[in-house]
């Protein structure tokens, strides 16, 4: 299927935009008009884009039925102020119910049940059920049309940082499963990042893999590794010499792998790289 962007409607349009390009993190947002009334809702199309200056930006979009703006962005143009709370498992309900298009002037805090405290330095409140909460300045707000469904980037400076001390583990980092944040993907549908949904990658930082054109033809176009597995394998810096393999065999009682047919071998192979054993994935490939 090729879709031109101009030739289907916006609804379907946003249907296929918001389900692939997931899931997105969810920027809770509480801010603040001229007279004092608090708003508090979800925005989807957020992320993270500086770390000096610290620059977080979320996307009010103008409503697609009608092409109206939303109470957060007309509020961020009056008072250029904000808070970004980020959303746990924990609150994903009541951060849904926060969602629904209350009149302006009333409190999302009160409809959904949530904590609202005061923050530090700028002037809306945050949650106290968010495990982060970002105090931030409006740096700039950039509208990306004038139509039903544009955006508006407002791009947020953070000036503060509430953390939980309750999601760290005991080196000071940021557990995921303790911080279970939920996503935004398409419809419906959200999910949680905990459990068995949480894995790791080892990030190339300061060696460089070999790349998978550098794998062996015949390892390279197998029948049972998989394009997951001809990563890891490429990440490697290099390969392990033949001395290393020869010992390899000997002390795993693999001495009989160079009889063993290809496919028992990328098995095996692939038995240890799903245990994060990339050196002796390497060597039973190589044995």
């Amino acid at each position: 299927m090729i879709i031109d962007p101009k030739e289907i409607p916006v609804p379907k349009l946003q249907s296929y935009l918001q389900a692939s390009v997931s899931p997105r993190p969810i920027a809770f947002v509480s801010s603040i008009d001229r007279e004092g009334h608090v708003n508090l809702s979800p925005f989807s199309f957020f992320n993270m884009f500086s770390m000096n200056p610290p620059i977080l930006v979320f996307s009010p979009s103008r409503r697609v039925r009608n092409n109206t703006t939303k109470h957060t962005l007309e509020n961020v143009q009056e008072v250029p102020e904000v808070v970004i709370n980020m959303v746990n498992y924990q609150m994903v309900q009541q951060t849904s119910l926060a969602s629904c298009e209350y009149p302006k002037g009333v409190n999302e805090f009160l409809k959904a049940g949530f904590t609202e405290v005061k923050s530090s330095i700028v002037k809306p409140p945050r949650v106290g059920e968010s495990h982060f909460s970002f105090e931030c300045k409006v740096n700039q707000v950039i509208p990306l049309g004038t139509e039903g469904g544009a955006g508006n980037l407002v791009v947020c400076e953070v000036l503060l940082i509430h953390l939980d001390d309750a999601v760290l583990d005991e080196q000071g980092r940021v557990d995921p499963n303790k911080m279970d944040s939920v996503a935004r993907m398409g419809s419906d549908y959200y999910s949680r990042a905990n459990g068995e949904a949480v894995f790791t990658v080892p990030k190339p930082n300061e060696k460089i893999g070999i790349g998978i054109d550098a794998i062996p033809e015949h390892i390279r176009h197998s029948k049972i590794l998989t394009g997951n597995d001809l990563g890891m394998l490429g990440n490697i810096e290099k390969l392990p010499d033949a001395e290393s393999v020869k010992q390899f065999k000997l002390n795993n009682q693999f001495t009989e792998t160079s009889a063993l047919d290809t496919e028992r071998k990328h098995q095996l192979a692939q038995h240890f790289l799903a245990e994060g054993n990339v050196e002796a994935a390497w060597k039973i490939l190589l044995g």
